[in-house]
């Protein structure tokens, strides 16, 4: 296990790299179960349960990038969800400045990270910890950085998946890009606690895909489309349908042919 923290690091978070683990997340969750200690960073070179949202599985070859924040500190829910915004906002700055191309990034709505229009990573929110201690959490990250899962395999609505290295020819070592993140996100942790999450909502809004076009958004059996016009102050999406406004805490987005 490697924990020396490179040049830039922040200050007063752990960082911990292993060679296998079932799931970072799992493993972030198990640890939530134990006396508290400080945030850390915990990332795994090879995943052999990785997993996404609603217990999906997740592909996770070597080479790719798994990791996942671990914050023993309780917030209140809805800070708490705030965190995966800035988790997503990070990981966008992170690979802006690897790859410098800004202009092939953008973010899905809730969790998802887009390259040249294909999911290039997602993004994990668990809670844990000891009842009514309030929202302990963890925040998973898998990004595709030398392989992508097979198009074959995921349903036809799906998003095409891609990976940074076919994309635009640059090779990020996962440990590379940790160091990249975990500054950025540890910024937007502070601003938060500064600031509230006006600065982080229209960082995110400033990146996101398809603001002010047409989307799906599926809620359970439940179907909306409309126009995406914004995400309000709690982080829900805000969908515009002719004169009517839905307010949409979750759900799954798809984009229209």
């Amino acid at each position: 296990m490697s924990s020396d923290a490179p040049e830039g690091w922040p200050d007063g978070v752990g960082r911990r790299i292993l060679d296998e683990l079932d799931s970072t997340n799992a493993a972030a969750l198990r640890t939530l179960m134990q006396p508290a200690e400080g945030p850390f960073w915990l990332m795994a070179r090879h995943q052999t349960a990785g997993r996404g949202r609603q217990g999906r599985p997740w592909q996770d070859p070597i080479g790719n990038f798994a990791a996942t924040y671990c914050l023993p500190e309780a917030l209140p829910p809805v800070e708490a969800g705030w965190r995966s915004f800035a988790a997503a906002v990070a990981l966008y700055e992170a690979l802006v400045a690897a790859t410098g191309r800004p202009e092939c990034c953008a973010l899905k709505w809730p969790n998802d990270v887009l390259l040249n229009g294909g999911k290039l990573a997602g993004i994990l929110r668990e809670s844990g910890g000891e009842a009514g201690t309030g929202t302990r959490l963890c925040i998973g990250i898998g990004v595709n950085l030398i392989a992508a899962p097979d198009a074959a395999s995921l349903p036809d609505d799906a998003l095409l998946p891609v990976s940074v290295l076919a994309q635009t020819g640059v090779r990020i070592a996962p440990e590379d890009l940790l160091d990249l993140i975990a500054p950025a996100f540890d910024r937007w942790d502070r601003s938060l606690r500064s600031q509230g999450f006006g600065p982080l909502r229209d960082a995110w809004l400033a990146c996101a895909a398809r603001r002010g076009e047409r989307i799906v958004v599926r809620i359970g059996e439940r179907q909306l489309t409309g126009v995406f016009e914004t995400r309000n102050d709690s982080g829900a999406l805000v969908l515009r349908d002719g004169m009517a406004r839905h307010v949409i805490p979750a759900g799954d987005v798809y984009f229209p042919s």
